[in-house]
């Protein structure tokens, strides 16, 4: 069934999230600041609007992915935010990988609604346009079900994990998994030049070979070590520091997994 969708944060990954999400046959409202990604989101069949209220007002469902804590507040908060021009029965989704004290905070500004659910993402631009991101949620059941098939548009997968805030402590687990698992294949990478193996060859080998990761294979189709922490640092330090954050605020220790983030090659500190 399709339903009214607003969007706002038409970026990086944002945008072909429209795409789909107007191919999917749903009416979605858009709030983009750029005039060309106003322009191209018109033109794929979006609705695109002129401030976060008017994206907000008319939705069921409103689906916000930004880039940082700072951005969300920015776009929920306030007299003219999602939170104070929702309607009661909408349910929001934040694609934004944050913290949980900033999510459990914002959802409690309007307890009567709209409901709040976190939704951090796991997968690329091109896993959206594919349709087949990731996504977790974090909230009650009754508003993960009714946003699941609006979601599908470019998701395959989407994984319920329990009460707000979980599918945010979820992904702040995978990310620094992840950022140590590049690490490691940089540090591997290390190893096999001292061997006389190129960067490329020792990769495409890996990626045939138990040795294999995701974070191996995002290098190497990424183009290389160079490449890809040009591309993918800014958002691996971003959620390192989430999850660094996150947990000291907890008081817990990220042991091995934050040595080897912090002592690896790439830059995510």
């Amino acid at each position: 069934m399709s339903k009214v969708v607003g969007f706002i944060g038409a970026g990086q990954m944002g945008e072909p999230m429209v795409v789909r999400l107007v191919a999917a046959g749903h009416r979605t409202v858009v709030y983009a600041r750029q005039d060309a990604v106003r322009d191209r989101l018109r033109a794929a069949g979006a609705e695109v609007v002129d401030s976060v209220r008017e994206a907000a007002a008319s939705s069921e469902v409103i689906i916000a992915c930004l880039f940082s804590d700072q951005q969300l507040r920015e776009v929920l908060s306030g007299p003219d935010g999602v939170l104070a021009s929702a309607r009661g029965d909408a349910v929001m989704v934040s694609h934004t990988t944050g913290t949980v004290s900033t999510i459990t905070e914002l959802a409690a500004v309007r307890p009567d609604g709209p409901v709040l659910l976190d939704g951090p993402v796991s997968g690329s631009a091109e896993d959206i346009a594919a349709g087949r991101l990731t996504v977790l949620l974090g909230g009650p059941s009754a508003a993960v079900e009714a946003v699941r098939p609006v979601l599908s548009a470019y998701s395959s997968s989407v994984l319920a994990t329990g009460a707000l805030g979980s599918a945010l402590g979820v992904k702040l687990v995978n990310n620094a998994l992840f950022a140590a698992n590049a690490q490691l294949v940089a540090v591997a990478a290390e190893v096999g030049r001292k061997l006389g193996i190129e960067e490329d060859q020792l990769l495409q080998a890996l990626s045939v070979a138990s040795g294999n990761s995701y974070a191996a294979d995002s290098i190497r189709r990424t183009g290389g070590l160079a490449k890809f922490e040009k591309r993918a640092a800014p958002f691996l330090r971003k959620d390192v520091a989430a999850c660094v954050s996150a947990t000291a605020e907890l008081g817990i220790d990220l042991g091995g997994l934050g040595a080897v983030i912090a002592d690896g090659p790439f830059d995510l500190n």
